[in-house]
């Protein structure tokens, strides 16, 4: 009898898997063969602890002493820009507050990304407080952790069939019956489907389509020392990777569980907005790609036991914020087993726990 099995290997099923690992035998399973397959391996991977709803913030910032101190660190110097042209005067004090930024000269733009169009761009703003996230690092050292306390992490699994049982579950993957105390489904776009396979009732989770673009350096500059640069309404951002630029649309387009690919169309559109505020055209896209950003019907993170039937844990709902928080979160998911105090506070708990939908 296995106790904690987790159904998702990106960083939200390989940080549970970590943290309940010391608590019981646990045993993770990933349909694809690697982990972070999906959502997790097309993250734009921007460490921003004032990014998000109040209880994002608050697992972000939870979080930071471990992306930054734990197992030699997870985080490179980005920074943060905010870009907005001369005509979206009205909407840039509001997505200062909103993101907790302080205005810049647009001198000091300039010179941190000399392409940026003067004659477009009317106003920036800049938090220095935004780091990278070695994603894959990350992921590979809680999978360490997991087989370091005795789990198991297994790809290549795809679940067929869930069964409850009195003492648990019944998991069929690749057809090996995996029997569990407690279900952790942490299967991102596909979380309602493995609930509905349980008898649990879905919660109504949204998996939207983010594309991405990998263009070559911006007129051959050396973009490595670029901040991550973020329109004023969002529908746009662009980051330095690998010596290249990543640009995306920021677009939320409703999909159906799957492995996604970028619209073409939509991407033309969001590197068109980029190219507004820029001086250098894009001549070349050498790359692109999709990834599904799975939201509850909140938008909130959705981390405890499902109300229908407690050994069913939902870690889910992380919606583009997987990483930043995944630290916090997953203790919280293990605080919440061993039945133990958690350092978040009681509103945070609160606006996280499943209960909150009836």
């Amino acid at each position: 009898m296995i106790d904690f099995l987790v159904i998702g290997g990106g960083i939200a099923g390989t940080s549970a898997a970590a943290r309940l690992a010391p608590l019981g035998k646990t045993v993770l399973l990933e349909r694809e063969t690697s982990l972070g397959y999906h959502a997790s391996g097309r993250s734009a991977a921007l460490f921003e602890a004032n990014y998000g709803l109040a209880s994002t913030v608050a697992l972000s910032e939870a979080s930071a002493d471990f992306h930054t101190n734990a197992y030699g660190g997870f985080l490179n110097p980005r920074g943060l820009m905010l870009v907005a042209k001369i005509s979206e005067k009205i909407q840039f004090p509001r997505a200062c507050k909103d993101l907790n930024m302080e205005r810049i000269t647009l001198a000091q733009a300039f010179e941190m990304v000399p392409i940026l169009n003067p004659d477009v761009v009317g106003y920036t703003a800049y938090h220095e407080a935004a780091y990278d996230v070695d994603t894959d690092l990350e992921i590979q050292t809680f999978a360490k952790l997991t087989r370091a306390d005795g789990g198991e992490v297994l790809t290549g699994q795809t679940v067929t069939d869930i069964q409850a049982t009195d003492t648990g579950w019944i998991v069929t993957a690749n057809g090996t019956a995996f029997e569990t105390r407690m279900i952790f489904n942490a299967s991102g776009a596909w979380v309602d489907e493995i609930a509905k396979m349980a008898g649990i009732t879905p919660l109504g989770f949204t998996p939207l389509r983010r594309s991405m673009a990998r263009l070559p350096a911006p007129g051959g500059h050396d973009v490595s020392g670029w901040p991550m640069l973020l329109g004023v309404k969002e529908d746009w951002y662009a980051k330095p990777d690998a010596g290249k630029l990543l640009v995306s649309p920021a677009e939320e387009h409703l999909q159906d569980p799957h492995d996604a690919w970028a619209d073409d169309m939509v991407l033309a559109e969001g590197l068109a907005r980029y190219e507004e505020v820029v001086t250098e055209p894009v001549t070349r896209v050498e790359h692109s790609w999709a990834g599904l950003r799975t939201f509850s019907p909140d938008r909130n993170l959705v981390l405890g036991p499902a109300t229908d039937n407690p050994s069913f844990f939902w870690i889910s709902g992380q919606g583009g914020y997987g990483f930043q928080t995944a630290p916090a979160a997953s203790q919280l998911v293990a605080d919440l087993v061993a039945d133990r105090a958690s350092e978040l506070d009681a509103t945070t708990i609160a606006a996280l726990d499943p209960k909150r939908f009836g």
